[in-house]
């Protein structure tokens, strides 16, 4: 079975809320809320993708420093394992954007669990409420 990484980003704002974007259609897994983030490119490390992938998706610049590695959910899909660390931040430049017609919204960490997700997302849910609280 395929082994595909992909990185994710909880983006927290001032108020401990985190944003979700929703997957458009004609992706797989269309409209179910995901966190922001994306597969890595031959020889990307995980925080340099991330990185691009903030940019390319939601118009924000995010500085490495201010990645920090949270959880990470393994899963298998019927076609292959996903394997998906998840990161913290707090601060970044810009305003949240989404770059590809994608809906967005700033969720509670406890409300996450009342959305659509995708199954490999639900395990990061937990680990946020931890720390961020409900």
């Amino acid at each position: 079975m395929k082994l595909l990484l992909v990185v994710a980003c909880a983006l927290v704002d001032t108020d401990n809320r985190v944003l979700v974007t929703q997957r458009p259609e004609g992706k797989a897994l269309a409209g179910m809320w995901e966190f922001p983030g994306g597969k890595l490119e031959a020889g990307e490390r995980p925080e340099a993708a991330l990185i691009r992938e903030l940019a390319e998706e939601i118009g924000i610049t995010v500085k490495e420093a201010c990645l920090a590695p949270l959880t990470f959910a393994s899963h298998a899909y019927p076609d292959f394992h996903l394997l998906m660390p998840l990161y913290i931040c707090r601060r970044w430049e810009g305003i949240v954007a989404p770059q590809e017609g994608q809906a967005h919204k700033w969720v509670r960490p406890a409300r996450l669990r009342d959305l659509a997700m995708p199954p490999a997302d639900e395990p990061l849910i937990p680990p946020l409420i931890d720390l961020l609280g409900a």
